[in-house]
């Protein structure tokens, strides 16, 4: 009888006309979700039949008069729960779970209501990855200003909304004009007024969001002290090399002078320099 019942709710599913859709539900990879199973008011439901409609049509949960039954060999089998409202749950989420869902209702006067939910899984939000490149000027001199490009990625994450916020403002938002790649990048001109100022990128999607905050001066100055060091070792490396070469040779006299044959010949030519004929 039950298998009769049930199959007479799938045939009245695809004969009867689709009475709510469009509903959309959202969830995070990991997280759960709720189905909720809406019917008109005064309808009094004594049977329901929950289906996966794509990307390949499975039944997931049932219930007839009162009897709850989720144990259906599906690719949710052992993530389901049909609670006593109707209304069925699922966790723990997959990327893959991503679908439509339906669930037939049918009241004690034989009349029936079908609702279709689309279900979108999202991937949690990473914290991004913030770099500040900078452009220095060529005559090795503390930057008076910095011009500094802020660029923000999360690898391997689709439908991330970026934006960015200058810390410590009331305005949330940074004007559109420098901001590139959909928000990815940020172009910034500093002054040493502005060595502490912060600015945060934030990732966001529909069901999670996180930040990351930096400090571009920082990087203004840090590459400044780099370009200092670089010209100072162009002088003093040279002029290192040329002390250590003429100590070598130094050494080397002496050392050749130290032997017996040669400290002869050296002596030899002590001699003829210092003899020289009386005018």
């Amino acid at each position: 009888m039950a298998v009769w019942s049930l199959w007479c709710l799938h045939l009245w599913a695809a004969l009867l006309p689709i009475a709510d859709t469009g509903a959309q539900v959202q969830g995070k990879v990991g997280g759960s979700v709720l189905l909720v199973a809406e019917c008109p008011h005064g309808f009094q439901v004594r049977e329901a039949i929950w289906r996966s409609l794509w990307p390949s049509e499975e039944l997931l949960a049932t219930s007839f008069r009162g009897s709850l039954e989720t144990l259906y060999h599906s690719r949710f089998l052992g993530r389901t729960q049909l609670h006593s409202n109707l209304s069925l749950e699922l966790w723990p989420l997959e990327s893959g779970d991503s679908g439509n869902f339906s669930v037939l209702l049918v009241d004690t006067g034989g009349r029936a209501w079908t609702r279709i939910l689309q279900l979108k899984v999202y991937d949690a939000v990473p914290r991004p990855m913030v770099q500040v490149f900078i452009a220095l000027l060529g005559d090795g001199q503390p930057p008076k200003t910095c011009q500094a490009l802020l660029s923000c990625r999360v690898p391997n994450i689709s439908d991330i909304t970026y934006s960015w916020r200058q810390e410590g403002t009331i305005d949330f938002g940074i004007e559109p004009h420098g901001l590139f790649m959909d928000g990815q990048v940020l172009r910034v001109s500093l002054e040493p007024g502005d060595k502490d100022v912060a600015y945060s990128c934030i990732v966001s999607n529909p069901v999670s969001w996180d930040s990351t905050t930096v400090i571009p001066w920082k990087s203004c100055h840090h590459e400044a002290v780099k370009t200092y060091y670089k010209d100072v070792l162009l002088v003093v490396v040279p002029v290192s090399l040329f002390l250590i070469l003429a100590g070598l040779f130094s050494a080397w006299h002496w050392g050749a002078c130290s032997g017996k044959r040669k400290k002869d010949v050296c002596a030899d030519g002590v001699v003829l320099e210092t003899e020289s004929p009386l005018v």
